[in-house]
């Protein structure tokens, strides 16, 4: 109870010290679709995950051809070359499992992707928002599209717009109203599944950076 007490005083006592910040909020998801730099990276990303993913189907058809003729020819071989048959859908197999590690697992080629692509943009946009804040004397600029816990912020403060000028692209809207309006796609938007197909682990990624 004393530890609870002491917490809520040095709240009240914050309290003053926050009204005299001036802050303000964005919305990198709307300042993002707005920037073309951005829809284009995002369709560089996509067309390498759909090559990754053909690559890795065609190494999937290839293990299950190979398998589909060893059942089919097992009865008329040899032990040994049995042995043989075996142990190279197995190293098909491995190359399969290593492959899909390397595109799509923490750290591999999609991420490295993505982050080549996309640090460039990410880094232009904050840039303005950090020249807009230094201008304006914002001592905090939160991310309305990053923190589950910024539950309602007044349109006043939202300065995505003023971000979007900064890098030299006309807004279209608001960055309220351009949310509205894609609510009900945002909603049954799908991920792209990223991985290998039958018999392979799937890994997802979206379609957008943050």
């Amino acid at each position: 109870m004393k530890r609870l007490s002491l917490t809520l005083l040095f709240l009240v006592a914050l309290i003053p010290a926050m009204q005299a910040q001036k802050y303000a909020c964005v919305n990198t998801d709307y300042i993002m679709r707005h920037v073309p730099e951005y829809n284009q990276a995002l369709n560089k990303l996509n067309k390498y995950i759909g090559e990754w993913k053909a690559e890795l189907e065609t190494k999937q058809q290839e293990v299950d051809e190979l398998r589909e003729r060893y059942q089919q020819e097992a009865y008329l071989l040899p032990d040994n070359l049995k042995q043989r048959r075996q142990d190279e859908i197995h190293n098909k197999e491995s190359e399969l499992r290593a492959l899909q590690r390397q595109r799509f697992s923490a750290g591999g080629d999609l991420d490295q992707k993505r982050a080549e692509l996309m640090k460039p943009v990410q880094d232009r946009v904050y840039n303005a928002i950090e020249r807009i804040a230094r201008e304006k004397n914002y001592a905090f600029v939160f991310d309305k599209a990053a923190s589950a816990t910024v539950l309602y912020v007044g349109e006043k403060y939202d300065i995505s717009n003023q971000v979007l000028e900064m890098m030299g692209i006309k807004p279209t809207s608001t960055p309220d109203a351009d949310n509205a309006a894609s609510a009900p796609a945002s909603s049954s938007r799908s991920d792209n599944n990223a991985g290998s197909s039958r018999g392979g682990s799937r890994n997802d990624t979206r379609k957008e950076v943050r």
